[in-house]
């Protein structure tokens, strides 16, 4: 891989409070309270299901490791400390499955793999694609399609993103350490080994700044979870432009993620699936408008983004 064509730009954090206003035609519920947020009874058999081997983080408490920087997967409500989004909404599920009590820990994206080794949380929700390497360490339980969107801004010149050879020579922002920068990076090499030109990967740690760039043209397009880049769309600022599954060439799935062997995932998988047969599930996706990532089953450990 050519890295001389990379950049990384790193921009200190902003408060969620300086993000650009966004036209929410529905605006969604940022109370503390969740009084909408789903609610379940127990699940005996993902009860019966628990390895009795496994040492909960606290008594009585399902604890959740979560990142709370964008929805609508994650973010923090009106009292800028109860983390509210799809995420929390998943994690209420299993705990009210697992007849605990929902404690969530707000977490960078970069530590969830050291806190949740470590016994810091039970489980992490939190966006997590499955992935063959990450299955090395972790166990899932699969809650969502992995869908990737390109986003472009709204007077780009790029109309469509179809296939790899389609970001050659474009500037293209992505987050580090995720599965749609393992894409990108798999096209760049496969458009630079047909003669194509090197992808300029760009790298922000700040949404304000990142949009700027899409805004100014110092960047040509996006490539993200297509549920974040959606929901900021609303704006009517940014556009989409190509759509492609998580785990390109194969299909991906977001997951629960668990400590490998820990005897907890298979019991969330068959919380998950109660969730999904008495419509919770349904309505915790269509709180966030995320009901056409939706799965039909949740499985334990399938088939990941392949090894780099």
């Amino acid at each position: 891989m050519q890295r001389r064509h990379l950049i990384h730009t790193t921009v200190a954090a902003l408060s969620l409070l300086a993000l650009p206003a966004w036209a929410q035609p529905a605006a969604p519920d940022l109370s503390p309270e969740q009084a909408g947020r789903p609610r379940s009874g127990k699940v005996e058999e993902a009860i019966r299901q628990l390895n009795p081997q496994f040492k909960f983080a606290k008594e009585g408490a399902l604890v959740v490791g979560t990142t709370t920087g964008r929805l609508p997967f994650g973010a923090y409500a009106t009292d800028n400390k109860t983390p509210v989004g799809n995420a929390p909404d998943i994690a209420q599920l299993v705990a009210d499955s697992l007849g605990r009590r929902l404690e969530l820990v707000s977490v960078a994206w970069a530590d969830w793999p050291l806190g949740l080794q470590s016994g810091k949380f039970d489980v992490v929700i939190s966006n997590v694609t499955v992935t063959e390497e990450r299955k090395e360490k972790f166990d899932f339980s699969t809650y969502r399609n992995d869908t990737l969107g390109f986003y472009v801004a709204k007077n780009s010149k790029v109309q469509a993103i179809k296939e790899p050879k389609d970001v050659a020579g474009l500037k293209v922002i992505v987050g580090a350490s995720t599965n749609q920068e393992q894409v990108l990076l798999r096209w760049n090499e496969q458009n630079i080994k047909a003669g194509l030109k090197p992808v300029e990967v760009q790298y922000y740690d700040d949404d304000v700044v990142l949009y700027l760039a899409l805004a100014s043209g110092r960047a040509d397009t996006y490539f993200a979870p297509n549920g974040i880049a959606a929901y900021n769309a609303r704006d009517g600022k940014t556009r989409l432009v190509g759509l492609f599954s998580g785990g390109w060439p194969q299909s991906a799935e977001i997951a629960v993620t668990s400590r490998k062997g820990s005897g907890i995932a298979d019991a969330i998988t068959t919380a998950l699936n109660a969730q999904i047969g008495n419509g919770n599930y349904a309505k915790a996706l269509e709180r966030w408008s995320l009901q056409s990532e939706a799965i039909t089953t949740s499985r334990t450990n399938p088939p990941g983004l392949p090894r780099k």
